[in-house]
């Protein structure tokens, strides 16, 4: 009977933030956006202060550049929410700022979709553009003396963009040639954080069902000013979109758990170690059998021994032997 030494599958020994790590990619967006706001002067904080009798030192005062009103204001902030609601509708949380986690498996979708925001983005700019002398016409009857022409660019075009990249948040592999000591606490660190990760993404799973159940009980209690309240398909939808996207996910780690990802040098140390323990105890297991063996072979049992009393054939062919013999 053969023995198989091979490790065991990959699902019985690999952590939750292995698994993460495995099918998970970081992902970050950046946004460039036109501030309209901006503090006062020393001089105007000053003035501002007498009209109160307070010291200027204890107020915090600013002033609105522009009407983010305006419509053509309000679509070019449509799409940055739209863009940063889709990063993180489609992640999961990361303990580092900026940086969310997303299926490798959907990093070409959502770069598609990125894209196609950046594309609305430029469009929309192009249209506040166009009404910019409009808002700053209004914004100077509106800031009076406060209005400086200095706190306006000449256009905003390129002032409000959308990037996004994938940083790698593994150590660097040259890292342990050059000091093996700190590679292994670098990975001791990311495993750290990764296990963060595990906590924050069942975190943020609870609280979206327990948002979700939450919204599905407020429809389905009572009345609203003596009206049945309206229960519209979507609130089924959510639920649903829930489950599927959490049963998608789950496929995809299971998925991952059938292959091995990258481990730092103490886990491959550790599975070594384990491995040669395997084989020294199957080894040891086959001599055991073997020496068992062997002392049973050497052992007369009942069949090979000389019966204690010959019978009389026996006997008469001893003798025929024996006088052959003479």
């Amino acid at each position: 009977m053969s023995t198989v030494l091979d490790e065991p599958a990959a699902h019985s020994s690999t952590s939750p933030a292995q698994r993460l790590r495995t099918t998970m990619a970081a992902v970050r967006v950046s946004l460039q956006w036109l501030g309209v706001r901006k503090t006062l002067t020393a001089e105007q904080k000053s003035q501002a202060a007498d009209t109160f009798g307070a010291v200027g030192d204890y107020l915090s005062v600013g002033k609105k550049l522009l009407d983010t009103r305006h419509p053509s204001f309000k679509a070019v902030t449509a799409v940055k929410n739209k863009a940063v609601g889709f990063w993180k509708s489609l992640t999961l949380p990361f303990p580092e700022g900026g940086i969310r986690l997303i299926r490798q498996d959907r990093v070409e979708q959502f770069d598609a979709q990125m894209r196609q925001f950046q594309v609305e983005l430029t469009e929309a700019v192009a249209t506040l553009d166009r009404h910019y002398a409009e808002l700053k016409s209004a914004a100077r009857d509106r800031l009076g003396t406060l209005f400086n022409e200095s706190d306006y660019p000449a256009s905003l075009e390129g002032l409000f963009s959308i990037a996004w990249d994938f940083p790698s948040v593994e150590p660097p592999d040259y890292l342990q040639q050059l000091n093996p000591q700190l590679y292994e606490q670098e990975c001791q660190r990311m495993q750290q954080r990764f296990d963060e990760a595990v906590r924050l993404a069942e975190a943020a799973f609870t609280a979206e069902l327990a948002k979700v159940i939450s919204h599905l009980t407020e429809r389905l209690s009572g009345s609203e000013d003596g009206k049945p309240k309206v229960f519209r398909n979507s609130a089924i939808g959510n639920l649903t979109e829930f489950f599927e996207r959490f049963k998608s996910a789950e496929r995809q780690v299971q998925r991952a758990a059938r292959r091995p990802g990258r481990r730092c040098p103490a886990d491959r140390q550790r599975r070594r170690a384990a491995a040669v323990a395997r084989q020294r105890g199957v080894a040891a297991a086959r001599r055991h059998r073997v020496v068992a063996g062997t002392e049973r072979a050497g052992r007369p049992t009942g069949r090979s021994a000389a019966p204690e009393h010959p019978s009389p054939a026996q006997v008469g062919g001893g003798r025929h032997a024996a006088s052959h013999q003479a």
